[in-house]
């Protein structure tokens, strides 16, 4: 990735989008370049199934007069001044939103840090194909793996360009390299499906191939021999990967979009008990490396670390500068950007570790069932009603005894976050990032 965005060309772009805006009769305006390059390679069985390389460059204005807001999209060859004359144009007739604006000018980044997000690393697609290959080899090795169903590797770069007429200008570019695979072991109607990937931002953080298809194997293996459990009250133990699941569920819940929207489960609960008092949930925009940081969000508003969930007591909805206002509170610097729509978004968001190992949690139960796959869409998030298909092992005396699957566990998330205990395991290499959870009291719908 030897080609940082062209710094010179796209400022001067969306600086002269937001000067043109101003001279046209707007009061305010910005502009912005949401761009990205991928270059990806999959195989399956040896041979090469598909390569692909993508680009796009998304630039918008978007204009306020008064109240009112509109927005257009532009492209290089676009005309400053006649795009700022139609933006300007149609928001006079828009209807007033008593919201829309640009953040207040004292919240924002004086001077964006830099937080290492970009990595140089040229990965020509041959390398990604012998990675890909690697990754494959490795797990079809495993003893008990009969089939692929796919490998991958891929590398990419994104960026964002922001101009706004109270004087921000900022840009910022993150690198994006991973790896992953996809096995079947077993036969006929006894076979199962495992994967393992990694995903970094920097090349040389990412796990090996072999690691990655000598991991995928070994897991798809352990489920050979599946079967179902009885229907009943569980204590279950959700392994990291479905564990993020959780923690994005709680991410929609205290997004100050929904809450306005009157769309979360949570809406009603700010500074109250939503979860046990051994949990903590963090927000971290600027972690260094971080999958999901930026230096600042899509209005230009550096963000703070937010203790989102302190304690078990709800402290932060994440809000951008509108829905902040609609709600009678300040943006937290959580606007994530999509073309001239800013809505609120979490940044590297961790339900915080506990000191029990994931040995300790399985240990403590005489049953249990521990989770290793979800599936289905089985979630309301106004309700918080939670039912979803999922599979794992059966825990018996402390130890996981045989693979389940072909069953559904259910529960309220209101009444999981409050019977949940974090393991010491966390993995922060992650945009929504959970540790080993145990959730005592949940019903499991089997035979």
């Amino acid at each position: 990735m030897t080609d940082r965005l062209d710094s010179a060309k796209l400022t001067d772009r969306v600086a002269a989008l937001v000067e043109a805006a101003t001279r046209a009769g707007a009061d305010a305006a910005d502009a912005v370049v949401v761009l990205g390059r991928s270059t990806g390679v999959s195989v399956r069985l040896g041979k090469v199934e598909n390569t692909g390389a993508s680009e796009n460059e998304d630039v918008s204005l978007r204009v306020f007069v008064g109240k009112r807001v509109a927005s257009v999209s532009a492209t290089a060859s676009s005309d400053p001044k006649a795009l700022a004359e139609r933006a300007v144009a149609m928001a006079k007739v828009s209807p007033e939103d008593p919201y829309q604006g640009l953040a207040d000018p004292a919240l924002l980044a004086k001077a964006p840090r830099d937080l290492d997000l970009f990595d140089a690393t040229e990965v020509s697609a041959e390398q990604l194909k012998n990675d890909a290959l690697a990754a494959e080899e490795a797990a079809l090795a495993v003893k008990g793996v009969t089939n692929s169903a796919g490998s991958g590797a891929s590398a990419g770069m994104g960026g964002l360009v922001l101009a706004t007429s109270h004087g921000f200008l900022g840009q910022y570019v993150a690198t994006r390299f991973s790896r992953s695979v996809s096995v079947i072991a077993g036969e006929g109607t006894g076979m199962e499906r495992d994967y393992e990937f990694s995903s970094r931002q920097h090349f040389s953080d990412l796990d090996a191939p072999d690691w990655i298809g000598r991991s995928a194997g070994e897991r798809a293996v352990k489920r050979i021999g599946a079967r179902k459990a009885a229907t009943g009250p569980v204590d279950v133990v959700f392994d990291p990967r479905v564990a993020r699941g959780i923690a994005g569920h709680l991410a929609g819940a205290v997004n100050g979009a929904s809450v306005a929207r009157k769309t979360s489960f949570l809406r009603d609960m700010m500074g109250k008990q939503v979860a046990s008092a051994a949990i903590t949930v963090t927000d971290e925009p600027l972690r260094v490396r971080g999958q999901a940081s930026r230096p600042f969000d899509g209005e230009g508003v550096e963000g703070e670390r937010l203790l989102l969930i302190e304690n078990g007591v709800l402290n932060h909805w994440t809000l951008s500068t509108s829905v902040g206002r609609e709600l009678g509170l300040a943006t937290n610097g959580r606007g994530a950007r999509s073309g001239s729509q800013v809505s609120p978004s979490s940044t590297n968001l961790a339900i915080e570790p506990g000191s029990r190992t994931p040995r300790d949690l399985i240990g403590s139960l005489k049953f249990g069932f521990y989770v290793t796959e979800v599936f289905g869409q089985g979630v309301n998030m106004v309700t918080g009603e939670y039912s979803r298909g999922a599979s794992g092992f059966w825990i018996e005396n402390g130890e996981l005894a045989y693979p389940v699957s072909e069953v559904t566990i259910a529960s309220n998330l209101k009444t999981m976050f409050l019977a949940m205990e974090a393991a010491n395991d966390l993995d922060r290499n992650f945009g929504t990032a959970a540790p080993t959870l145990m959730i005592t009291g949940m019903t499991l719908a089997g035979s």
